[in-house]
């Protein structure tokens, strides 16, 4: 079992960085507006595509993974 004062001091840091990663695209985006919307615009596209690539290259299907918990094919 984990220690409380640890899991307490990781979900500080966490919220932490969270608030300093808002403030810091806040900044940005009151300072900069075009190019930090042209920046988070192109960087939704890339985890788009990243993200259909990944599903587009799995090649897991559903009928191979019941075919795999039932045995009937190879790991």
């Amino acid at each position: 079992m984990k220690n409380p004062v640890y899991v307490g001091a990781n979900i500080a840091v966490l919220l932490a960085l969270l608030l300093a990663s808002a403030i810091t695209m806040l900044w940005l985006f009151w300072h900069f507006p075009l190019e930090t919307a042209a920046a988070t615009a192109a960087i939704l596209a890339a985890l788009s595509l990243s993200a259909r690539l990944a599903n587009s290259n799995d090649s897991d299907t559903d009928a191979d993974l019941g075919r795999r918990e039932n045995g009937f094919g190879t790991h």
